[in-house]
């Protein structure tokens, strides 16, 4: 009798798996042809050949990502090859890229066209851990976005920035001490490594009253928490079902760690500042006591869309400035020209002055085009991505709607049609007289999304640049190379390693 159950039981169980086995082959066969008509949908825009039918362009991408590689520079020959418009395919998805100034205009300076929610809503979390979520950054929804911008405009006008001169000074007065005792001409500093260190102290402190004291030689996990971040972003959006995978399960804990951390002291920032005020405290002159008080005045922020900010400015307030700076020193260090004339204008503005006023670093026109320069051909940033909901045209060809595109300052900063001898480094290209770049250059985007904290940044650059010129002299040590690493920003990849002197008198 059993023997007979079991032969109507394993019946039964080989009749579920051949309708499961027959289920999941429809269902594959039913979506590839959904992802054939998403070909044949898009065909007629140029574009490289698929390296397969389902995955796309997958293959050729992650080649040019192997060893953080930079793969702004395939997506800089794909436009060079197939021009203004190009597509690039992924399963069921097509992302255009363009480098056609007349997009850029479009795309970039009218508010109907949202961030790409599919790539920034991938940002809320890293693994299963909140990250960005709807920061200003990430947030597609133009309206909620307009909300926490218009809390956040005046934490960053220009009247709060003159106020803040002086940390800006303090924290890069205490770099340059930390220096002097390696200016001995045989030391190797990593100014990569110390710059982002001052980076660090000054958005904690000038942002939310923290004291980390980097710059005076204190040890905090903050520097690792946010590279670890950084680095746990790319490959979640390269990857995301790596934390399923058990080779990376210990990557994964450390990368969650890290973005909790960060969130946790923001959370702690925050209540803080709430009870302080509560209780009538005096409150420390800084962007959250101003995002406070701006959302007393509006609907206001929950405490989450706040720690979004957070970790925004923390990572990208404090990341891509030390990038930038970092990227001007290393290519200082092969331009002896431009360093002359840079250190003939701090001598001219500022000569000895230790204390900068917010007058002073306004007026040095020529490191303004340095420092242009150096983000058209080093962006830490290199694009955004908007997304197109209705059938447009773009340089001609039609393009059906329902699609992002991609939008890259990187790529349009290094083509010859745009920037003559692009891979020369010529700050001339942003002399005042000179004609301004036609939407083709915009490392802080453009538009009503510009980056908030632009200002911020090349005050900043500017302070600790000034400072650094006008003290040291610096040497690329033997072997550094000026290649680019990208690990969700661009910096240096090998950290510009350098030897100081203190500079002789002229």
């Amino acid at each position: 009798m059993w023997g007979s159950v079991g032969r109507v039981c394993l019946s039964w169980a080989c009749t579920l798996l051949h309708y499961l086995a027959l289920s999941l082959l429809i269902a594959f066969l039913v979506y590839c042809a959904y992802v054939h008509y998403i070909h044949v949908k898009y065909e007629h825009i140029p574009g490289p050949p698929r390296d397969s039918f389902l995955f796309g362009h997958t293959a050729s991408i992650e080649k040019a990502t192997k060893n953080y590689g930079v793969v702004h520079d395939l997506f800089l020959r794909w436009a060079e090859e197939y021009g203004p418009v190009y597509k690039i395919n992924f399963l069921h998805h097509v992302m255009l890229y363009t480098s056609s100034p007349e997009a850029v205009k479009e795309f970039l300076m009218s508010p109907k066209y949202p961030k790409d929610p599919h790539a920034y809503n991938r940002l809320f979390y890293i693994f299963r851990k909140r990250f960005m979520g709807r920061g200003l950054i990430t947030d597609p929804d133009h309206e909620h976005w307009y909300k926490q911008r218009r809390i956040m405009d005046t934490a960053f006008s220009s009247t709060y920035l003159r106020q803040m001169i002086g940390v800006f000074n303090e924290k890069a007065e205490n770099l340059m001490e930390q220096l002097a005792s390696k200016a001995d001409g045989k030391q190797h500093v990593s100014l990569h490594g110390v710059i982002n260190r001052v980076t660090l102290d000054v958005i904690t402190k000038v942002a939310f009253g923290m004291e980390l004291g980097l710059s005076e030689g204190n040890e905090s996990d903050f520097p690792n928490a946010i590279s670890l971040a950084l680095k746990g972003m790319v490959t979640y959006m390269q990857n995301p079902f790596m934390q399923y995978m058990p080779q990376h399960r210990k990557f994964v804990r450390e990368v969650e760690e890290s973005a909790e951390m960060l969130r946790n002291t923001g959370r702690e920032c925050i209540e803080q500042r709430k009870r302080a005020k509560r209780n009538g405290e005096e409150l420390p002159v800084d962007i959250l006591t101003k995002i406070l008080e701006g959302a007393e005045h509006s609907d206001g922020l929950d405490d989450e869309i706040m720690l979004d900010n957070f970790v925004t400015f923390f990572v990208a307030g404090q990341e891509t400035t030390a990038n930038q700076i970092s990227f001007t020193v290393m290519e200082l260090t092969r331009q002896p020209e431009i360093t002359q004339r840079l250190r003939a204008e701090i001598d001219e503005v500022i000569g000895l002055k230790r204390d900068l006023s917010y007058d002073d670093i306004t007026n040095l026109t020529y490191m303004t085009q340095v420092l242009k320069e150096s983000l058209r051909l080093y962006p830490p940033a290199p694009g955004t991505s908007r997304y197109i909901k209705e059938d447009t045209v773009i340089d001609g060809i039609r393009i059906p709607g329902g699609v992002p595109v991609m939008l890259n300052t990187y790529v349009m900063g290094r083509m010859e049609k745009f920037f003559p001898d692009p891979l020369k480094f010529d700050p001339e290209r942003f002399n005042p007289s000179a004609p301004k770049p036609y939407y083709c250059y915009f490392p802080f985007v453009l538009g009503p999304r510009s980056c908030l904290g632009q200002g911020f940044s090349q005050l900043e650059a500017r302070v600790v640049l000034s400072k650094l010129l006008q003290r040291y002299e610096f040497e690329l040590v033997p072997g550094q190379s000026y290649e680019i690493m990208d690990t969700g920003t661009m910096r240096p990849r090998d950290g510009v390693v350098c030897t100081l002197r203190p500079r002789q008198a002229s």
